[in-house]
């Protein structure tokens, strides 16, 4: 039976079977092949064996609205650039000082975001409160133009119990999800990349289960040497072939902690490589604020377009501070290199320039201002370290939805303690007396 059985299937023609991979006796070479290669079907066929090289590629241009004093986006009130200087001056002031605050022991750590304000101001201005942001440590004027008021700076800087985070997060790792649509900052580079592409994909569900609601996109803000992770390549990947409504905005600012650009990659840029995954790039000048805000309203409409599509935005600056109050950035550029950024291609300068130029603005009202911010920063600081910080038995929620046996008997071990030496575990027994800048 089973012998029959056998022979019976055995006769019949397999339908993968050898001739699955033997070659056709009658094939032809002309017009091979018949139909185009699924890995690259737009390919044309060439006789011409030719390596295509860098060097014969003209470089992505950096676009840029303003000249000298002039220039402006057609859609920018008076009203809005006044609005974005101050804001640009809140970060640059509310860093400066939070800067000195670290060197005198109040702030454990600091990140200011000289010479980046605009590509942070600008870049916020064009999106909507629906879209969805996610970023890195240094996009302080994202939280600030998206309305993150100094109390909430303050609160997070200080760690007190008004902190979204708890208290649990190193200071700058703003937590803004509830009010400004901002999820919280992380220090592990470029894992916010493929987060935000999660939420993109997420956003492109949403809008085909009901095509009535507003349509928002996700955006996503890094350094260039996040760029160099392979959670870039993958989030773009991923965006790319899902379609996914999503604003890729990369800062290059010349440095990645102390390794420069020239040192990271030879190649042109960060733009360039979303052409590779099949995605719209720019390449913007990010000392320009009207060049900021304009690419970014025209990015965020194309990446709503037929259903939704990545973009890559690639923001020329230049790192003006120290990476961070833990850096030494004399050690490895030069001063003179600095001093050039700060003087001749300042973001927060050029538009004041552009302000006084159009008499919207002049040094008097910038200095009262400046005072102004000044006061409100130091204000905010002051109360803010008055505050309780949260309780220190708050270390075990969030954490789990259900306590293992473990954390459990560690928690109920703390409390013991907590009891039996209440001024060795009390958090706010031990906050250090205010000192003034």
């Amino acid at each position: 039976m089973l012998g029959r059985t056998y022979r019976a299937f055995a006769a019949r023609p397999l339908a993968y079977g050898p001739q699955l991979f033997r070659a056709s006796s009658s094939a032809s070479n002309v017009g091979y092949p018949p139909i185009p290669f699924p890995g690259a079907p737009k390919s044309p066929l060439t006789t011409k064996m030719d390596f295509l090289e860098p060097s014969s590629i003209t470089p992505l241009p950096t676009y840029h609205v303003m000249s000298s004093a002039e220039g402006r986006g057609p859609d920018v009130t008076n009203e809005q650039a006044l609005e974005w200087y101050k804001n640009m001056l809140t970060v640059n002031i509310m860093d400066s000082i939070m800067f000195e605050a670290q060197r005198h022991g109040r702030l454990s750590f600091y990140m200011v975001s000289a010479g980046e304000e605009a590509v942070m101001i600008g870049s916020a201005a064009a999106l909507t409160p629906d879209d969805v942001i996610t970023c890195q440590y240094r996009e302080t004027g994202v939280f600030l133009q998206r309305g993150f008021t100094l109390t909430d700076f303050m609160s997070q800087l200080a760690a007190n119990h008004n902190d979204p985070g708890k208290g649990r997060n190193m200071p700058v790792h703003y937590s803004g999800k509830k009010k400004v649509n901002v999820h919280a900052v992380a220090s592990t580079l470029a894992t916010q990349i493929p987060h935000a592409t999660g939420a993109a994909y997420a956003l492109k569900l949403d809008a085909q289960e009901d095509p009535t609601r507003s349509p928002s996109v996700a955006a996503c803000y890094f350094g260039d040497g996040a760029a160099s992770e392979g959670d870039f390549h993958a989030a773009l990947n991923v965006a790319a072939v899902k379609k996914c409504p999503i604003i890729f905005i990369c800062r290059n600012n010349g440095f990645a902690i102390s390794t420069p650009t020239s040192e990271q990659y030879i190649g042109d840029g960060i733009a360039v490589r979303g052409l590779g995954y099949g995605i719209p790039s720019i390449r913007v000048d990010g000392t320009d604020i009207f060049a900021v805000y304009e690419a970014t309203r025209e990015a965020r409409r194309r990446a709503l377009e037929n259903g939704g599509q990545p973009v890559l935005m690639e923001f020329m600056s230049y790192r003006i501070s120290h990476h961070s109050t833990s850096d030494d950035s004399m050690a490895y550029r030069d001063r003179s290199e600095v001093e050039n950024w700060r003087t001749r291609h300042n973001p927060v300068t050029r538009l004041k320039v552009w302000l006084e130029s159009k008499g919207l603005w002049n040094e008097e009202m910038d200095k009262e201002v400046r005072s102004s911010i000044r006061a409100a920063v130091l204000r905010e600081l002051v109360e803010a370290e008055k505050l309780p910080k949260p309780k220190l038995s708050g270390i075990f929620d969030d954490v789990y939805a259900e306590l293992t046996e473990e954390a459990e008997e560690q928690r109920e071990e703390m409390m013991r303690l907590m009891t039996k030496y209440p001024e060795e575990y009390d958090i706010n027994a031990h906050v250090d007396g205010i000192k003034g800048l």
